[in-house]
Order: structure tokens, then sequence, then C-alpha cells
């Protein structure tokens, strides 16, 4: 019996594997895509939103896709251990994926800028876990020289096998639809995502699975934009610290997707972001950590702009938003808000009276 039902097993035929690949899976891939009526009834005109719940892979991020590909192409390799550079999630999914294969994971992270639900993940799946006084372009330029080694392999998305395994997610998103969106929307932080999308569209397209290719939006949060600004960022800053990178290792590949498509790059405030989470969660019932919340927040600016990438959008064009990772791995922020909460005695009438119906 096979039991790997991940993305190397179902797109085998895209992928760069072979019956030499030992593939190392935890049965990644086939998330959900949600249909959003609210959001679909705030673009109108009879448009349809989709949200591809990419919270739902196994270390609850889209990262385990790529994962799944570097590793395995790793172990092919006979690769004993691996190394990254992260502000939380690709440190997860490289050490569930590396524990799964047997082998040693070392992290080197930005101190005390990652969420801490993230950490738990590296630390309980075995990772080597190393902070540095710097941020995530610090500690992936450290990775890029400790790679250099021979006895690591480098899987951040500097690894192009990591683009290949997360270019899966637009293949199952046409295999939903029966065609690519209109618009697909996504959060923008080392950019391999946007850039892998596109690879994805772009493959399924010259296959004949679909007949149109997306315009691609990508959304960077306001103050770690480097792509929106041209120049990399020195110290970025951002509640959403799963996109607060400075300099994007795949810069090329997203203004390539970005251009190509006929898309739009744009900013979101730290305050949009965080809306845009709650408004999703109390609204469509999904809950996404924060830097997800950049293509929701992205798409609500969107819909304000009069010459904006959706202003005249054709009626009954379908969008969909990729939100990256769940909302437990980065719920620090939403414990620190300020949400009603009510105390009452052990009994039926005091519970009524705080909640205002005695």
């Amino acid at each position: 019996m096979n039991h790997d039902r991940g993305v190397i097993s179902r797109y085998r035929e895209y992928l760069p594997v072979s019956e030499a690949t030992p593939v190392v899976s935890l049965n990644e891939g086939s998330t959900p895509l949600v249909h959003a009526p609210r959001l679909s009834e705030k673009v109108g005109r009879g448009c349809q939103v989709f949200v591809k719940y990419e919270g739902l892979n196994p270390t609850c991020s889209f990262k385990d896709r790529g994962m799944t590909m570097a590793i395995s192409k790793a172990a092919e390799n006979g690769v004993k251990a691996v190394i990254c550079a992260s502000t939380g999630n690709t440190s997860a999914s490289a050490a569930a994926y590396a524990s799964r294969a047997g082998m040693d994971c070392v992290v080197i992270l930005p101190a005390g800028k990652i969420a801490m639900g993230k950490l738990a993940q590296a630390l309980v799946y075995g990772a080597k876990v190393v902070e540095i006084d710097g941020n995530f372009d610090d500690a992936l330029r450290l990775v890029r020289e400790i790679g250099e080694m021979e006895s690591f392999e480098v899987v951040n998305s500097i690894n192009p096998y990591r683009i290949e395994g997360q270019k899966t997610a637009a293949f199952e998103i046409i295999d939903v639809l029966g065609e690519a969106p209109d618009f697909h929307l996504l959060p923008v932080g080392n950019a391999g995502n946007i850039t892998a999308y596109w690879k994805g569209y772009g493959e399924y397209h010259a296959k004949g699975k679909s007949k149109r290719l997306p315009k691609m939006l990508g959304f960077q949060a306001a103050g770690s934009a480097p792509l929106y600004h041209g120049a990399p960022v020195a110290n970025p800053e951002t509640v959403a610290t799963a996109i607060r990178i400075g300099n994007p290792a795949s810069w090329d590949g997203a203004m390539t997707a970005i251009q190509d498509s006929g898309g739009h790059l744009d900013i979101v405030t730290d305050e949009e972001i965080l809306a845009g989470q709650r408004w999703l969660a109390s609204n469509e019932g999904l809950f996404i950590e924060p830097a997800s919340a950049a293509s929701i927040a992205g798409l609500c600016k969107c819909l304000e702009m009069e010459d904006g990438p959706l202003a005249g959008v054709e009626p009954g064009s379908t969008l969909v938003c990729t939100v990256t990772g769940h909302g437990l791995k980065d719920s620090d922020i939403i414990l620190q808000a300020e949400f009603p909460m009510f105390k009452a005695k052990t009994d039926k009438a005091d519970v009524l009276n705080q909640l205002g119906l005695s």
C-alpha cells in the first residue's frame, strides 16, 4: 500500500524527481480552497472569492509543499544535515521533514523576532536552534556561508526544489476550479511563494490544463517592503513576523510574476493586516496568522482604490487569496489585544446578567 498522498505522489510528472528519489512526505498539500461568501459580497458584481487555506498543511503552513521536495532531494544526494534561516515557518517545516528523514536540522533565527508557536515547533521536532543578534537577512547570509560546507544542505527558498514543491498549490487550485482564477492575491515576504505560484500556473497552462493565467497581486507589510520601494530594507519591522524580510531571496522571481501577469504590488499597514486577520476570523471562520492576512488586507485595500487593480473588475470574476499559515502559530498578538471577556459566578442568573440577557 502506498501511504504517501503528498504533493510528490500526486504531481510527480511535474516535479524533478525520479525512481531514485526517496520521497520524504507528511501527506502535505490538498489544503482546502474555501469559498468565502462575505468576501465575495465585498467584491460584488457576482464575483467569487476563494481562500486557499495553507494553514492545514502538516506543520500548519505552506512551507511544507517546498520542504517535501527539498528534503527528498537532499536524501537522494545522501545529505545528513540541513540548515535554514527562518522567521518561523521555514524552521518548523525543515525540522519536521528532517526528523522524518532521519537528518539533523540546524535553524538560525533572529533573536526575539519569531512567534513562540513556531519556535516551539522547531524545538520539539528536534532542531538545533541558534538565535543571533541580527535580523532574517543576517541569518540567511550566515546560512549561505555555512551551506558551502559539504556537510550541510540549505533548505531555504534559494534551494530551487523549494519552489518546485510550492508550485503545486497552483495546480490544486486549477484542479478544484477547473480553470485558473482571474486574480490571485498573496502575501510577499521572502517572495518564494508568489514565484512558485506563477511557475505552477504557467506549467499547467502550457499543458492545456487552463485557458488563462491569473493576474498576480502581491502585498508586503508597510514596514518591510523592499520590493515595493525597489531597495532592500535594513531593519524591517512589522507585526507580521513571517514576512519581516528586508532583502527577499526570490526578488527577481516575484517581480517577474507581477510584471508578466499584468499584476500589482502594494503595501498594507500593520493595522490593516490585523484588521484583516480579525475580519476573516469573525466573518468567514478562518483563523490565520498575521502575515497571511496581508492578502485579505490587500484585497480590502484594492476594493477602496478608484484606479486600483480591481477597479472595473469583470462581473463573475474569480479571485483566490492565499493565506499561508494557521493563526495558532502566532497567537500572541491576539492574546495581547483587548477582546471583551466576562466573569461570572457559578450560577445561570449571573452568567445571563454578565451577557446582558437577564
